[in-house]
């Protein structure tokens, strides 16, 4: 196919045809068009046009990896893709365009700052814009020494363990994953599952340790994969009869496995079938596997019982949310990467009310950034106020995310605090989030009963009841009160 107008029309329409209900996409990516074609010799450049630098900013951030994606679809050759700006608004209408993308940014934040398939081939070209390499190669591909020219390698080089920062939620899970990478394959610590909310640094992780194995054992054969592009692939090879060349790509090119976002795996029986036999033959040749997932095995939605059991075979690495201590920390070092200067005051505040995620607190440090470079102010505590005011406004914790915390706490399901059982297991998890919710929120018992499945308001009453008693008795109830006040009000910032 042509590399031109008419074939940048059908990938933005593929895009917002996979992103329906995401109207933020559509108001970003309509005003890209096409400008040229250039041919650089080993490859084609696709040139997008941007109307102004706030545009092109959000775009590199946000969108290039879909459009990447999108691209790689259909033009199955390797290919860069560029942004440049070709006009220039009045200042006042980029100011107003600061704001509107400000309060949008809240809203959407990236799931991956670089494209997943040409990472680590990201360059700056002699215009100073961002331009990227990406091929025709699936991220499964084996990694095996430098990054070559044809952008095989998938993983961020910069995602290394010396760029992590470890806090008391991440200390445990960064050793293990080191001590993967320096042994790939060691008994007790096969299969490695590396499990945290959205934005924790669990790719992070995973990426470390691939960069960290392909400078100690250079020899060893890396695939790296989502998921979700296991389950297309494998889907893909059943429909073109191709299952012998599919299963040869990952039982026979490879010593080391990683797959992100496991969660997504439990969508085909096929593939749970394939995926099943592919982490056996790891295993049983003693090759290495790591894992991310957003939940623990046993919350993994329709997942088989043979699969549960091999994620849980080998060891579990939890990640928390950062403290305020680490959070600060994970700032300074970012903005340190960023070029900035930032005062006590700004870091203090900003690491306070980003609460979610590393993942938030990076955005938002990128949004005190870009509104000081393109309003030619100095960052000080004013500035990030005014730009992070919509989250200041945020710093409450809802019912639900009292609940979700307490549940991670215990390792059990929301739904099982929500059910009928009176197992014990199940019954000190709802009582601790009854007194929780009743001490942080302004909630009547009436409301506190209905959160868990129509509880009459007598048994929230026995409840926070029950709990004030344990406390003054049981040191281990104490303990777990005080680290999930901690956890609540790291959130909260109060």
């Amino acid at each position: 196919m042509v590399l031109n107008q008419e074939f940048w029309d059908l990938i933005k329409k593929t895009i917002k045809s996979r992103n329906r209900d995401n109207r933020l996409i559509e108001t970003w990516l309509d005003p890209v068009f096409f400008v040229e074609l250039i041919s650089t010799g080993n490859h084609p450049k696709i040139i997008l046009g941007v109307p102004t630098s706030l545009h092109q900013y959000f775009v590199i951030e946000n969108l290039l990896d879909k459009i990447y994606s999108e691209i790689s679809e259909v033009h199955k050759s390797p290919f860069e893709v560029d942004l440049i700006v070709t006009s220039n608004k009045s200042e006042s209408n980029e100011n107003t365009q600061v704001s509107e993308a400000l309060q949008q940014f809240d809203r959407f934040q990236p799931s991956k700052v670089f494209p997943p398939s040409v990472s680590s081939n990201q360059q700056f070209s002699q215009n100073g814009q961002i331009s990227n390499i990406a091929t025709n190669s699936a991220p499964n591909t084996p990694i095996n020494g430098p990054v070559d020219k044809s952008g095989r390698d998938v993983l961020n080089p910069e995602y290394t363990f010396s760029t992590f920062v470890v806090g008391r939620n991440t200390e445990f899970a960064h050793a293990a994953s080191f001590n993967v990478a320096q042994n790939p394959g060691a008994e007790g610590y096969n299969p490695l599952f590396i499990c945290g909310p959205v934005g924790m640094g669990k790719t992070h992780l995973i990426h470390a340790v691939s960069n960290q194995i392909r400078s100690s054992f250079p020899h060893l054969r890396i695939i790296y994969i989502s998921a979700e592009r296991f389950l297309n692939e494998c889907v893909s090879a059943i429909r073109r009869q191709e299952m012998d060349k599919f299963r040869a790509r990952y039982r026979d090119n490879a010593d080391v496995l990683l797959v992100d976002d496991v969660q997504y795996i439990g969508r085909g029986e096929a593939t749970q079938e394939e995926f099943f036999h592919m982490i056996n033959s790891f295993l049983e040749r003693k090759k290495q596997v790591v894992i991310a997932s957003d939940r623990m095995p046993k919350d993994i939605l329709n997942i088989e019982d043979r699969n549960r059991s091999r994620l849980e075979w080998g060891l579990i690495a939890d990640i928390s949310m950062p403290d305020l201590e680490t959070r600060v920390a994970i700032l300074r070092y970012k903005a340190e990467k960023l070029g900035l200067r930032l005062n006590e005051d700004v870091i203090n505040y900003a690491a306070r009310i980003s609460k979610r995620s590393i993942r938030e607190l990076e955005g938002n440090l990128k949004k005190i950034k870009m509104f000081s470079e393109l309003q030619g102010l100095a960052i000080d505590l004013s500035l990030a106020k005014r730009v992070l005011a919509s989250h200041e406004s945020q710093t409450t914790i809802s019912l639900e995310d009292i609940q979700k915390i307490v549940a991670d706490h215990y390792k059990v399901k929301m739904t099982d605090m929500k059910s009928t059982t009176r197992a014990k297991q199940i019954v000190v998890p709802r009582q601790v989030s009854m007194y929780l919710i009743k001490k942080h929120l302004d909630k009547s018992l009436v409301d506190i009963g209905r959160a868990f499945g129509g509880k009459d308001h007598t048994t929230v009453m026995n409840a926070l009841e029950r709990v004030d008693f344990l406390q003054s008795k049981d040191l281990s109830m104490k303990n777990d009160i005080e680290e999930l006040t901690t956890r609540i009000q790291n959130i909260t910032g109060v």
